[in-house]
């Protein structure tokens, strides 16, 4: 267990994950594992689901449920919970996702691909935390914690983008319903240390069920159910969820995500038929992500520290933004969501995010390890140190 909460292992995991899909896809296999992927699993005519939706819209709650808690610490107990930790991570945020979003427009602007501006918005943290594990020995902590930051806030974007853009026919009264079911969970999370302690956490799952059908019966995308029961659950015992879910969540659902959302076909056509979704995708992503980040965590830099020298410097920016390009798991969800009507193009989306991101991997691997090899020969008290250690903080999920 302790090796699936640690940050280097999950990265590998979902990398491989992507990869093998990518493989079967384009395979004699293929048809056969695609037919299992749309195979309706649940009570028939009264629940049903496929494979494929299962994962996306069942499995991944529970991954929003640990992001969820994740910024329930970060706000209250850590690295954002003041208006001035914020400010600089916020500001390099907003260029992370507005200079994505304009570079993706500059290929799909009036074209039917437009509605995918989300998608090269995200981080994840996995990945990114993963990267600087393995190549950053030596970084001062302010880097992993200033990345830290940036990721938890484009974790609340893509949760906004995706309460937001991809709701359609809300049925406000199973939404109040599930409102009031959150709000129940919210009270009884906080009678843990009561007599009755397991017959409240078997209730708190059983709220926790009905709250995820309700909010998939109401026409809002179910992963928020996942980040609402996140964020109303008790801090202490939300951790301690957190803590005994991790491994399954980075050993088994991210995988099959990731898996999943990584199943297509490569498209056999020139580049010039390739649609505006990949391209700007692909672009976006590495490009827009190391712009964004850098031109606005430099600003940052300079808002924030007036009088004192700043802590990270314009490359340590630059080696940020290209840890920041690591779209993957919430990229890979918001090509679902954007193109859920158009398989072509949110197959080649996909395929944009992969290569997107295996691009901003090399780029962050190259520019990690550079800064790292830096700061062991100008620290020499950096020398033995390693980040980020082998468990995951309180407040993070790997």
């Amino acid at each position: 267990m302790a090796l699936l909460r640690s940050a280097r292992f999950p990265a590998i995991v979902l990398l491989a994950s992507a990869l093998l899909a990518l493989v079967l896809a384009n395979s004699p296999l293929g048809p056969a594992i695609a037919g299992v992927k749309e195979t309706y699993l649940g009570i028939p005519g009264v629940f049903e689901m496929s494979v494929g939706h299962w994962i996306q819209d069942g499995l991944l709650a529970i991954f929003f449920f640990l992001v969820a808690v994740e910024l329930q610490y970060e706000l209250t107990s850590g690295e954002l919970n003041s208006a001035r930790k914020a400010l600089q991570p916020a500001i390099a945020a907003a260029g992370g996702v507005l200079v994505p979003i304009a570079v993706y427009l500059l290929f799909a602007a009036g074209s039917d691909a437009a509605d995918g501006w989300p998608i090269p918005t995200a981080t994840d943290i996995a990945f990114a935390l993963g990267v600087l594990a393995l190549f950053g020995k030596g970084l001062p902590a302010a880097i992993r914690i200033f990345l830290l930051a940036l990721a938890i806030l484009d974790d609340i974007v893509g949760i906004i983008f995706i309460a937001v853009l991809f709701t359609d026919g809300v049925n406000v009264g199973l939404l109040a319903l599930a409102a009031l079911a959150l709000v129940v969970f919210g009270f009884l999370s906080r009678q843990l240390d009561s007599r009755a302690r397991l017959p409240i956490i078997v209730i708190l799952v059983v709220l926790a069920i009905v709250t995820w059908v309700l909010v998939y019966l109401s026409g809002v995308h179910a992963t928020i159910a996942g980040v609402g029961l996140g964020l109303v659950m008790a801090q202490q015992p939300a951790l301690r969820a957190r803590h005994e879910l991790e491994p399954w969540v980075n050993g088994i659902v991210l995988p099959l995500f990731a898996f999943s959302a990584a199943f297509v076909v490569i498209p056999a056509v020139s580049p010039a038929q390739l649609s505006p979704a990949f391209w700007g995708v692909l672009v976006a992503l590495p490009v827009g992500k190391i712009v964004g980040i850098a031109l606005a965590g430099w600003l940052s830099l300079r808002v924030g520290n007036r009088g004192a020298a700043p802590h990270l410097t314009f490359a340590d920016l630059i080696a940020a933004g290209a840890l920041g390009g690591i779209g993957f798991t919430v990229s890979l969800l918001l090509s679902e969501l954007a193109f859920a009507g158009a398989p072509l193009v949110r197959d080649e989306a996909t395929l944009g995010v992969l290569a997107g991101s295996a691009i901003s991997i090399v780029l962050a691997v190259v520019l990690i390890t550079l800064r790292a090899r830096h700061y062991r020969r100008t620290s020499p008290a950096s020398r033995d140190e390693e980040l980020p250690p082998t468990e995951t903080h309180p407040g993070q999920i790997a």
